[in-house]
């Protein structure tokens, strides 16, 4: 445990109070001790106030080297499931749903690639307080500050969606999937990554994107040779930038694959909320009846268009709220 560097001052301070404290005898230093006390305890209280943030910062420290996804950014990688055209649709309708969000609670929205965004910043969250642990009945809630893997991590999985496709001429309702990852910013130091163990590949990026990002080998594909797991990054004009940002998402994937083996041979039982599964299937979106289902609490909201727009804080109050509750149980 290192020693706060504030502690010694205070004692200093303290000692010279009670001196001070003995002289309010003598008549004449009277008035000069009392001047000099309230200095002193002015001071005492400033270099307090300095070490309770001092020792705030290395609790802060250790938790976050203990869980290094503690104070994380999150990367949110959104893919197309069954369903064709309307899946390709509704991937994107799920990433306008989240960037609207993130953006609404202050947080930065940048795109990596297309489906993959990161969200950094800092935010709160309204979720909800029960009564008891048994009683699912709300009495209040309660607002948390949150770094975005915090936010998100239970949004990993499948969603669902029952509507009728713009492109169907006879009104037939038709079912179709995107799956949702969310993976933590990684620090270079959390996950080792050897040079030889890497193979690049350079190429134009695709779609509109101004006067140099087509012309020029700027996107980035990264392949970990020993895992072959492989990441595409195209948000940056120059090829150096999106090097860097597919070393930092390949990085986020080697640690949530580290994680998950760690946890398959300590034979960790985990809760289904926050599995960061991509089968597993968390969420339907029914528009005939204006009704969204999490299949993992068994709840609904009837506030389809609104959360579409980006009104998630209800929804991930409480999913998170019970995810919190099956893990201390666990």
């Amino acid at each position: 445990m290192q020693t706060n560097p504030y502690q010694n001052q205070i004692k200093q301070i303290e000692t010279k109070i009670k001196d001070n404290q003995q002289l309010l005898v003598d008549p004449e230093l009277e008035k000069l001790a009392q001047e000099e006390i309230i200095k002193l305890k002015k001071q005492k209280k400033s270099l307090q106030k300095a070490a309770n943030d001092y020792k705030q910062s290395l609790k802060e420290q250790e938790e976050t080297e203990k869980n290094p996804t503690k104070k994380s950014a999150a990367i949110l990688e959104i893919r197309a499931g069954a369903g064709g055209d309307e899946a390709k649709i509704w991937a994107n309708d799920l990433l306008r749903m989240y960037c609207r969000y993130s953006t609404d609670k202050g947080l930065k929205v940048e795109i990596i690639d297309n489906l993959v965004v990161k969200i950094s910043g800092k935010t709160t969250l309204s979720t909800p307080i029960f009564e008891t642990e048994a009683c699912e009945n709300q009495i209040d809630s309660t607002e948390k500050q949150l770094y975005p893997y915090q936010l998100f991590q239970t949004e990993a999985g499948v969603h669902r969606v029952q509507r009728v496709p713009t492109t169907e001429t006879q009104g037939r309702i038709h079912t179709s999937t995107a799956s949702v990852a969310v993976l933590p910013e990684i620090q270079a130091k959390d996950v080792q990554i050897k040079k030889e163990d890497l193979e690049w590949e350079f190429m134009r990026s695709s779609g509109a994107g101004g006067q140099s990002v087509n012309k020029t080998n700027s996107a980035v594909r990264l392949r970990h040779i020993p895992t072959n797991i492989a990441v595409r990054v195209s948000q940056e004009r120059k090829q150096l930038q999106n090097r860097e940002i597919a070393l930092e998402l390949l990085r986020s994937q080697l640690w949530q694959k580290q994680k998950a083996e760690r946890e398959k041979k300590l034979g960790k039982a985990r809760a289904v909320i926050g599995g960061n599964k991509r089968a597993e299937k968390i969420r339907t979106y029914n528009y005939p009846q204006n009704r969204i289902t999490d299949h993992r609490i068994h709840h609904s909201w009837h506030q389809l268009e609104n959360i579409l727009e980006g009104d998630l804080d209800g929804m991930i109050g409480l999913v998170s709220t019970i995810s919190n509750k099956q893990k201390s149980k666990d």
